[in-house]
């Protein structure tokens, strides 16, 4: 079917030391489809795995790529072929990082007309993300308020939008310099780097908050705890604290859970909870429809321009070393996003 050019995780590495190759891609099976990618993305995850600290990596060396934009070239048997020339959307986990792929057709989530695959792009994991932890996960109503801890991430970002448009008070944190594109969406941003910013919050929500968003885990997660008033939701969705901790990658996050269940217990109405997106997947079929269902409403107000798509830069596939170490600089607000390489003249 043609090859593909591919970056390769080969261990723990620095962000240059990615390996690009190319290898033959095999004719698409029963319920498959070729996919040409038109945008993928550095998140998190990658960051994780180049350490050796994301929770199940798979073992080294692998083409990461947690999710992928792109148009169907060509379909297996028994999938429709009026696929074909059509621009989807589905999450991977691994593999995304590739000009072209081969994937299952029951993973593929359509992408509306004047959407461009970048802007997409920005919301895959992120917005389904995004979306289950507010709208699955915790019963904020119109008028609540909540804490978005990285409000200018790539899911902080889509959730403050979300949360905003479902009319809901939103306290985020970030740098200093991100604060006026937080005030710009109706963010009240406050300084991550503030001593005092669990004190700051305090301020600007005396009765405590409904609920707040936690990706960094870690000594902090006390903290988040207590800013809930009485019947709120503490979602932790991540252990960005221990991403520079040498040692176990299981530990940092069973710790977490293990706090988190104990705080269930506590009889003070407050809940806690760790979001995992793979959770359900043992049910394929369940989890293939919930996703579908998330992912096609937050492509729907992308198009509908209710979410405006936060691209930190749009860098060529094979210059995916750059795309990481732009990513972890934390320099840039919203999704580093990898495009085709430009096709040789």
């Amino acid at each position: 079917m043609g090859n593909a050019t591919e970056v390769v995780l080969p261990g723990k590495v620095d962000a240059d030391g990615l390996h690009v190759r190319t290898r033959d891609l095999p004719a698409p099976a029963a319920g498959q489809v070729l996919l040409r990618m038109d945008a993928t993305g550095v998140s998190f995850a990658e960051q994780q795995m180049r350490r050796g600290k994301y929770f199940d990596q798979p073992p080294f060396p692998f083409v990461p790529g947690y999710d992928v934009v792109g148009t169907v070239t060509a379909v297996g048997p028994g999938v429709d072929p009026a696929l074909r020339g059509r621009r989807f959307a589905a999450v991977t986990k691994v593999g995304g990082w590739a000009s072209a792929l081969v994937l299952d057709a029951a993973d593929l989530v359509a992408v509306p007309d004047g959407v461009s695959a970048a802007a997409a792009e920005t919301v895959v994991v992120n917005g389904i993300m995004a979306w289950q932890m507010l709208h699955r996960g915790t019963k904020v109503r119109a008028g609540g308020t909540i804490v978005v801890l990285g409000a200018n991430g790539g899911v902080g970002s889509t959730l403050v939008q979300l949360a905003r448009h479902a009319g809901i008070k939103v306290i985020g944190t970030a740098s200093a310099r991100h604060h006026a594109a937080l005030r710009e969406l109706g963010v009240i941003p406050v300084d991550y780097h503030d001593p005092g910013l669990y004190q700051r919050i305090r301020e600007i929500a005396p009765d405590g908050v409904d609920a707040v968003f936690d990706h960094v885990g870690g000594a902090g997660i006390v903290e988040s705890w207590r800013l809930l008033r009485r019947g709120g939701t503490l979602v932790s969705y991540g252990t960005a604290a221990s991403k520079d901790v040498d040692g176990s990658s299981q530990l940092p996050v069973l710790k977490l859970f293990a706090r988190l269940m104990l705080w269930n217990y506590l009889p003070n109405g407050k809940s806690a909870f760790f979001y995992n997106f793979w959770a359900g997947k043992r049910r394929l079929d369940a989890f293939r429809f919930r996703l579908s269902e998330d992912l096609t409403q937050v492509l729907r107000l992308l198009a509908d321009g209710v979410l405006v798509p936060q691209i930190a830069a749009e860098i060529p596939l094979s210059d995916a070393g750059a795309a990481l170490a732009l990513a972890e600089s934390r320099t840039v607000a919203g999704k580093v996003v990898l495009v085709p390489d430009p096709s040789r003249p």
